[in-house]
């Protein structure tokens, strides 16, 4: 995998990380993607963080 490509989604309401992979060229603002949290066992928001 791409070092630079890789991204950090952190929990908004707890401290589950999920790392994944950015299209650079087309996606320049910060993600921001609603995924299942397993620490709280509900969907919460994920919001882009650094390394």
């Amino acid at each position: 995998m791409s070092q630079d490509r890789l991204i950090r989604l952190k929990s908004t309401k707890s401290a589950h990380v999920i790392w994944t992979r950015k299209n650079k060229k087309k996606v320049e603002r910060k993600i921001e993607v609603t995924k299942f949290d397993p620490t709280l066992r509900t969907r919460v928001i994920f919001k882009e963080a650094k390394k």
